[in-house]
């Protein structure tokens, strides 16, 4: 009777265990064969390249577009900017990334919500820009900014003591504020920035410097505007901008999208940057940038 008993429990078990290798089985088949896949497959495949929130690291993103460079299956690829730019060093960086791989394949660019100042930087690497009518972008400018709290440190008792080099040494200090020579410095530096950025937008563009001139005071643009000035070659979405691509490389447009390996994080830092962005609002991803920048302040 003992025996009899436990059989009904073991089949059970058995099934519930058949069932579960079942399942697990059709979700890592649907993982390596399904369109999107990070795995790298047989066929022409369209790299997609995903460019988010501010620009403070450039190196998970140019080893992402040397391996899509690499992969000789990758046809064409497409980058989604959906951001507001960041530091310039990182910006300059991805950019000159952007432009080996597209002496070698179509590269073409998606803007989303916001491509603006880097964001839109990294977008002129691209061969044809797609933006939504209602995309910002454009932000075409530096900013570097400083603290000053010389006052509030003088009203607590507090005072800095400082045995430099030069003038110019301790420029940007919060414990001191500008002099003229400082702020003209600072001045000649953010212009030469500047004029990189605008040289890079002439090359990419292919429109002369002097057209260009109106547009760079840093002012934003819809993306149908910028369509009107000539800063995007076409209003459309992410989908329209894979079909082009596709099309460009003269592959099926159905042909499958392939991302890159999502970076790996252990469970106490994904937990950690959870936690602080739920109920902190603050992104542990995004370094502390400092010196000049391409970037949009309004996003």
């Amino acid at each position: 009777m003992v025996k009899m008993k436990k059989r009904p429990f073991l089949m059970a078990s058995l099934t519930v265990a058949g069932i579960f290798i079942f399942f697990l089985l059709v979700i890592f088949t649907a993982g390596m064969f399904g369109a999107g896949s990070a795995l790298v497959s047989v066929g022409d495949k369209i790299g997609i390249l995903e460019v988010e929130g501010a620009i403070s690291d450039s190196r998970l993103m140019t080893a992402q577009i040397k391996e899509f460079r690499e992969q000789s299956n990758i046809k064409a690829v497409v980058v989604r900017i959906d951001s507001p730019g960041g530091g310039v060093a990182p910006s300059q960086e991805i950019y000159t990334e952007l432009k080996r791989l597209a002496e070698e394949k179509p590269l073409i660019v998606s803007m989303g919500s916001v491509a603006a100042s880097g964001g839109y930087y990294l977008a002129v690497a691209a061969e044809h820009i797609f933006a939504n009518p209602g995309t910002i972008t454009g932000s075409i400018g530096v900013i570097m900014s400083f603290q000053n709290y010389q006052e509030l440190m003088g009203k607590v008792g507090v005072q800095t003591e400082v045995v430099k080099s030069g003038r110019f040494k301790d420029i940007g200090s919060a414990t001191r504020s500008f002099t003229e020579a400082d702020r003209f410095l600072l001045q000649g530096v953010i212009d030469d920035v500047h004029q990189q950025f605008v040289e890079a937008i002439s090359a990419g563009r292919n429109m002369p410097i002097d057209r260009l001139q109106p547009f760079v005071d840093g002012r934003i643009f819809t993306g149908r505007q910028a369509k009107n000035i000539g800063l995007i070659d076409e209003l459309g979405t992410l989908d329209d901008a894979i079909k082009y691509a596709a099309k460009v490389a003269g592959i099926d447009e159905e042909s499958d999208l392939v991302y890159p390996e999502p970076e790996k994080i252990n469970l106490i830092d994904r937990y950690l940057q959870s936690a602080m962005s739920r109920f902190f609002g603050v992104n542990l991803n995004i370094k502390n940038m400092i010196g000049p920048q391409y970037l949009w302040t309004g996003y």
